[in-house]
């Protein structure tokens, strides 16, 4: 599905890093999305899938866990 999307659609580099600093690299390396920070274990998210959202999964520190995509 993400093959449809525009842009860069996957970014394994920012595992480990800080969810903020993740979703301005995303939103910025891709204008078209729009990347949300959810705490793996806590929050719930939709499952539907779209070109303009990227979850950014984090720990209860705020580090990147999984890796961020287009879904």
């Amino acid at each position: 599905m993400a093959s449809e999307c525009q842009g860069k659609s996957s970014w394994p580099e920012l595992v480990g890093v800080k969810g903020e600093e993740a979703e301005a690299t995303i939103e910025k390396e891709n204008p078209l999305v729009d990347a949300k920070i959810v705490v793996k274990g806590r929050d719930s998210v939709t499952t539907d899938f779209r070109c303009d959202r990227v979850w950014v999964w984090v720990d209860d520190a705020g580090y990147v866990v999984d890796v961020p995509f287009i879904g």
